[in-house]
């Protein structure tokens, strides 16, 4: 599984990061896009991504960073002759959203929307190498975090038994390493089953919306690899805010991750007041304030910059220049 930043910036874009925008590619191939905002598709050129190759659409919540550039996306790849079908989810008034621009704009698209409120997502089957379920958050208008978990897990052979066993390394291995039961010789039969080893972990990752109380992530961050998540500021500068924005610190995202024992903790949606350097408004700041109560691997995020997760659980950032 990996995941890219097209946008790590809150509210406004900055001169190096566009607002709200996450490409995630699960094991299946095909992308997914998680929030469009304003932009979005001009960060998409600057990678090989390409609109025909898009399966999904995950809008966390409806606030302009995070929705104003679908309606352009969407047309642009109805420009370049998209025809497959296009799932959308999102808050359920995503969907008059989208109806109106089309109206007002008179937007046609030669391809089918298959449009899913989040409300309904369990069960859903959007994605067909992952399983996407919503968590409820906390923020001014409806938003959601997005859990994606592989929806199916390889099992590898038990090598040392089959050697042990006296079943030499050839085309019955292959058999069982594909599930299917195989025939001996001496006509025994094996079960795939009895010659597999336990299956690793599905991996998951949750990408969250805009979010005041990182705690309503806590029990699905037990469960997780990595945690993508807003700190729109340091600590102290969400106390002279106010609780009116409705955000979270790093401090707080920090301290969740650190009790659910959470492996990757990725950081973004960053103000624009927070520029590299030092001080007490710097991305550096920002970082101490995390690493101070959180013991994982963690990452701030970057715009282009793209993670990769193993299968043993590891996020390897590979950093854009």
């Amino acid at each position: 599984m990996e995941f890219q930043f097209l946008g790590t910036s809150s509210g406004t874009p900055s001169k190096t990061r566009n607002v709200s925008g996450l490409a995630l590619r699960g094991p299946g191939g095909g992308w997914s896009l998680v929030d469009c905002g304003e932009g979005t598709q001009h960060r998409i050129l600057d990678t090989p991504l390409s609109l025909h190759d898009l399966r999904a659409i995950f809008i966390t919540h409806l606030h302009g960073d995070h929705c104003y550039g679908l309606p352009g996306l969407l047309a642009s790849a109805g420009m370049l002759n998209r025809t497959a079908p296009l799932a959308l989810v999102g808050p359920p008034l995503l969907r008059t959203f989208i109806d109106g621009v089309m109206a007002t704009s008179e937007l046609g698209l030669p391809y089918p929307l298959d449009y899913i409120a989040v409300d309904g997502l369990a069960g859903t089957p959007v994605l067909p190498d992952l399983a996407v379920d919503a968590i409820a958050l906390s923020h001014r208008i409806p938003s959601w975090a997005y859990r994606f978990t592989e929806r199916t897990v390889e099992r590898k052979l038990d090598a040392a038994r089959l050697r042990a066993a006296g079943i030499a390394p050839g085309p019955v291995w292959g058999e069982l390493q594909q599930g299917l039961d195989a025939v001996l010789d001496d006509g025994r039969v094996l079960h795939a089953a009895d010659w597999l080893l336990a299956p690793r972990k599905a991996r998951t990752v949750i990408v969250g919306g805009d979010n005041d109380d990182p705690s309503l992530l806590l029990e699905a961050a037990r469960t997780a690899e990595v945690l993508i998540h807003e700190a729109t500021y340091t600590e102290e500068v969400l106390l002279k805010v106010g609780p009116g924005p409705m955000h979270s610190s790093a401090l707080r995202v920090a301290r969740m991750a650190q009790a659910a024992r959470l492996p990757n903790l990725v950081l973004t949606h960053f103000s624009p007041r927070y520029q590299d350097g030092a001080g007490p408004l710097s991305m550096g700041a920002l970082e101490a304030e995390a690493r101070g109560v959180y013991a994982g691997s963690l990452f701030l995020a970057r715009d282009f910059d793209r993670y990769v997760l193993g299968r043993d659980g590891t996020l390897a950032a590979k950093y854009f220049l």
